[in-house]
């Protein structure tokens, strides 16, 4: 479970930008909208965060920054070679992009809370720190920091930390990360912090999931049955999926494939089955069962559905679920129904969390949110800043915050010039260019 992410000069992201996952102290949805880690009794978070803001005002980078952080923490040991740039995009527009990009993050996992970060450049990473609260008392796992004059790393272990730490050190490449690495190397301590990037942090961008992992759901009966009672919920006339498997057969893959990802699919792959089709049967006006290839249903309904296999799989799991774009291809209430699933008790037993951003205002309501779950994002000098709806103390159960918003009460709106400027400037540019070739 997420607690909060900070992130520092990334892509549109100049100064350092907070995303927090704690309840205030308002008591509207207690029961529903949040929930207590078992680590703390005082540590209250919520289980949704919706983001509001303009296009390009740099809510999906506040997303790209989480994914980058997990990609840098689960390849660049495994899959960086010495030499190799990290693949990060600093702040382009002031001095900041010769700085390093900083990503930070609390989360809990198997009841013990880390905060971990690490700066970067393009070419090193710079700093890396674990600290870790077993109980209330924070522990110093790990540090390093690149030192300009020595050229050298500054390193620091704390007592708490155990197994082959200079071995682990040793090995760490400029340009990998040392939790990474000691992973790789059989960490027994690090492995639940690079786990929890693995199996809990689960991030998608505006096209949504591949159908992949919900037609392999649908394999196994009894997840077949959640995801028709899904889809019925949600007003969608299938009645029934049947997914056809085959083996795995090398023989498929493009021929232009390049031989070391060729090899590691065929290395993953062995002696596995494989999606052959899948059919979608739908009830005609006599009732007589119509099979559609997945291709031939809607927009909404082949998103839906590759939403639902994450989407159950997070409820269940008690994943962090992030999508850019959450109302992309959805009907409003469907967008609703979707978030209530999160704040349902029943059906988020593990208390499961998600963040996503979406220009949909229709649950931009003091019914569907608390105040403290709504955040906005706006440009401010070409830079991307990110800040919650309680910093304007909306009134508890009364303001309109879909009406505070369009009216630009709470900022993060866009600015349209006005219509007749851009057509005057429009035909001023057409005549000259005329003259030009007269």
């Amino acid at each position: 479970m997420l607690v909060d992410f900070k992130v520092k000069n990334f892509r549109s992201i100049k100064e350092e930008q907070l995303l927090s996952m704690v309840a205030s102290s308002q008591k509207e949805f207690i029961d529903t909208h949040t929930f207590l880690p078992t680590t703390s009794k005082n540590l209250s978070l919520v289980k949704t965060a919706a983001i509001y803001g303009a296009n390009a005002a740099g809510k999906s980078n506040i997303l790209k920054a989480l994914d980058a952080m997990q990609d840098i923490v689960l390849e660049s040991a495994s899959k960086y070679q010495r030499g190799d740039r990290i693949p990060i995009k600093p702040f382009l527009f002031d001095n900041e992009v010769n700085e390093p990009t900083e990503f930070e993050i609390n989360f809990i996992y198997e009841g013990i809370r880390y905060q971990y970060g690490f700066a970067t450049t393009s070419v090193r990473i710079t700093e890396e720190w674990l600290i870790v609260y077993p109980k209330t008392r924070p522990q110093n796992w790990f540090a390093r920091a690149y030192d300009e004059e020595t050229k050298e790393y500054k390193w620091q272990f704390g007592d708490k930390l155990t197994g082959q730490k200079q071995v682990w050190k040793d090995s760490t490449r400029s340009n990998a990360l040392f939790l990474s690495t000691a992973v790789s190397l059989n960490s027994e301590q690090l492995k639940p912090v690079f786990d929890w990037f693995a199996d809990k942090l689960k991030i998608t961008g505006v096209s949504g999931w591949n159908p992949l992992f919900t037609m392999r759901m649908c394999a196994d009966n009894s997840y077949k049955k959640e995801i028709l009672k899904f889809l019925k919920t949600a007003d969608m006339d299938i009645e029934d999926i049947q997914v056809e498997k085959e083996d795995f057969d090398a023989s498929k893959l493009p021929e232009d494939m390049p031989v070391e990802i060729r090899e590691d699919i065929i290395k993953e792959m062995k002696g596995k089955e494989v999606i052959k089709e899948a059919k979608f049967y739908h009830l005609d006006n006599y009732g007589k069962k119509v099979a559609l290839d997945f291709d031939d249903e809607s927009d909404g309904t082949r998103k839906l559905f590759s939403f639902i296999g994450p989407w159950i799989d997070s409820l269940e799991n008690g994943n962090v679920l992030l999508i850019d774009e959450l109302h992309d291809n959805f009907h409003p209430l469907m967008v609703k129904f979707l978030i209530e699933m999160f704040h349902n008790k029943d059906m988020n037993k593990s208390d499961a969390q998600l963040i996503f951003t979406t220009h949909e205002t229709s649950v931009l309501n003091q019914d569907t949110f608390r105040r403290d779950q709504i955040w906005f994002c706006e440009k401010q000098k070409r830079a991307t800043k990110l800040y919650p709806l309680t910093d304007f103390s909306p009134r508890k159960g009364v303001e309109d915050l879909e009406k505070g918003y369009l009216s630009g009460r709470y900022g993060a709106l866009p600015f349209f010039k006005d219509i007749s400027i851009i057509n005057i400037t429009y035909f001023i540019a057409i005549i000259l260019i005329s003259r030009k070739f007269i």
